[in-house]
């Protein structure tokens, strides 16, 4: 063969090598450009914390040489045994507390043939758009001195005596479990709707009655996902912040995340040393309840039921119990949600707080609402929120995308990628703050204290919540037909952009919605990081709160929550006809 005949041969050869090196270019090139990205974001908020906490402060805040005195403090703070226990305690039943108001909705909705089952989706709708604050301002007032139950309890017994002070661990723990049974509804209903109901109706053919069957059926093949749950959940309480700092703080019940708030904000100058110091110690406890929560949601599939294609969920039947599932999903709907904007539509038509009693409806007017519709104030509130939130969430979702897909696909070094971009779920939100807050006043820039620092920390905080939507989607979705877009010649990022992302797209806009709504209420981390001129929306309603403007704060919080609830249901709206196309 001539060199001549053989030339188009090796000429393909040669190209096909390009085309094959691009690719894995691309690939490599992304991967070193998100590990850079990330340890950028990522790592420094932990390296300044350690260090911090070995490091002697200066009274102008610099550093000075090593010790470990802060550590010491920590350790022999003769008040850190009555924390702690109060912080397991308020964790551990807040989160019984979710679980049976949540779990018991999303087995009745899910498995049974109860009535008024839109009510529980409802809630959840609504209370995704509904800032934390804005409902522990309203169980605050409901379990209140002036509050509907303890007026009618003076009124029936003729005492001057509350029935219940909302102001204790028990009202934190009551709160706290009220806010987390929609999610835990949200998260539960995946469970018990892809449970098998074969069992159950065994079990009701043996002669076994509702309650032993769910307990001893229902229950029992979910148990290791509600055990995944409860630890979830739990976690989420240790580092919690708006119920400890609302309701513990003036009812002098200090929780390990008020304590390190108190250390920030109530010493003067901060004690960055000391806090830092109580932030690793957090940070390492909240890793290791993460280490065992990976391991539980691991084996979450592994009482499995559903098997085969033809598989389809049947109802159980309650039989004589159904109105009681009626009457608890619609108690629930009264608790969670109804009671809550009550109270806040009482408050907003109030030119102060008083108890709800027939003859305060001569008072009722909308000048509150007029306040806040013609204040400067509010609108800066809520446009510096939306910016937050929109840039967050946007470049949140665009790392998650890169980082599921490298992950999912299982490209050379995603895995390194993927624990960088995983890192910032073990920061509790106040650790967060403090980490960035160091950061911010030690960079030559002037970032502290604008909007730009809460987007910025925002994005790091709630990154691995995206990268869980895009990592699930793109298992999703087969690899084949990636492959036949590289066999017509297309990059890996040509097939990323012109496949993998529109058929992604319902996981990529439920990721960005979440982002987006969790990071407008959130206040753990602005509390610290926000400044005079980047007031949001989280931050002024807990100043409102504590210069006791109520009325104001359920004026701007219902119009707030109203304009949530509608983008949140926009978003939802949108992910299924996106679905819905995908699907074809």
């Amino acid at each position: 063969m001539t060199i001549e005949q053989d030339w188009p041969r090796v000429s393909q050869q040669k190209a096909g090598a390009r085309a094959s090196w691009l690719r894995l270019d691309q690939t490599r090139v992304l991967v070193i450009a998100l590990a850079i990205i990330l340890g950028i974001l990522v790592a420094p908020p932990a390296i300044i914390l350690l260090l911090r906490s070995l490091s002697i402060t200066n009274p102008d805040a610099t550093v000075g040489g090593w010790t470990l005195t802060h550590y010491l403090r920590f350790f022999t703070n003769p008040d850190l045994y009555r924390t702690l226990v109060n912080s397991l305690t308020f964790a551990l039943f807040s989160t019984v507390v979710a679980l049976l108001f949540g779990g018991t909705l999303a087995w009745l909705v899910e498995r049974t043939n109860t009535r008024f089952k839109a009510l529980a989706y409802l809630t959840t709708v609504i209370s995704m758009g509904t800032p934390y604050i804005l409902y522990v301002s309203a169980w605050l007032f409901l379990l209140g001195r002036s509050g509907p139950f303890n007026d009618a309890w003076r009124t029936m017994t003729g005492t001057r005596q509350v029935l219940f002070n909302p102001y204790s661990l028990t009202g934190m723990i009551l709160i706290e479990g009220f806010l987390w049974s929609p999610l835990v509804f949200l998260l539960l209903s995946s469970t018990f709707r892809s449970a098998n109901a074969d069992l159950e109706e065994a079990a009701r053919m043996s002669g076994a009655g509702v309650l032993r069957t769910v307990w001893s059926v229902s229950i029992r093949m979910a148990t290791p996902a509600i055990a995944a749950l409860a630890l979830f959940v739990f976690i989420r309480a240790i580092e919690a912040f708006e119920v400890p700092a609302l309701v513990g703080m003036p009812g002098n019940v200090d929780v390990l995340t008020t304590d390190v708030y108190r250390s920030i904000k109530e010493s003067i100058p901060p004690d960055l040393g000391y806090a830092s110091a109580y932030s690793v110690v957090l940070l390492v406890a909240v890793a290791i309840l993460l280490h065992f929560y990976g391991k539980l949601s691991r084996n979450a599939g592994r009482y499995s039921t559903v098997t085969g294609k033809g598989y389809r969920p049947r109802q159980f039947d309650l039989g004589k119990w159904r109105p009681v599932g009626d009457a608890l999903v619609i108690f629930n709907f009264l608790i969670v949600l109804v009671l809550p904007l009550l109270a806040l539509l009482w408050l907003s038509l109030l030119p102060y707080m008083r108890p709800m009693r027939p003859s305060g409806v001569a008072q009722f007017s909308l000048a509150n609402f007029a306040t806040v519709l013609s204040s400067e104030y509010y609108r800066t509130l809520a446009i510096n929120t939306l910016i937050v939130g929109v840039v967050a969430a946007s470049v949140g979702m665009i790392l998650a995308l890169f980082t599921g897909w490298l992950s999912a696909r299982r490209k050379a070094g995603a895995q390194f990628v993927d624990q960088l971009a995983t890192m910032p779920l073990v920061f509790p939100g106040i650790v967060m703050g403090v980490a960035f807050l160091m950061i911010f006043l030690s960079v030559p820039l002037p970032i502290y204290g604008t909007i730009w620092a809460l987007a910025i920390a925002y994005t790091v905080r709630y990154l691995p919540y995206g990268l869980r939507y895009t990592y699930a989607g793109v298992l999703q979705i087969s690899n084949e037909l990636e492959e036949a877009a590289g066999a017509s010649g297309a990059t890996p990022l040509q097939s990323l952009r012109r496949v993998i992302a529109p058929l992604l797209s319902p996981a990529l806009l439920s990721g960005w919605l979440f982002i987006f709504l969790i990071a407008t209420k959130e206040l753990a981390v602005a509390v610290l990081l926000s400044g005079p001129s980047s007031p949001v929306v989280a931050v002024g309603m807990y100043d409102l709160w504590v210069n006791g403007q109520g009325g104001e704060l359920a004026a701007f919080g219902l119009i707030w929550a109203a304009v949530m609830t509608l983008v949140a249901s926009v978003f939802y709206l949108a992910g299924g006809r996106a679905g819905g196309a995908g699907a074809h």
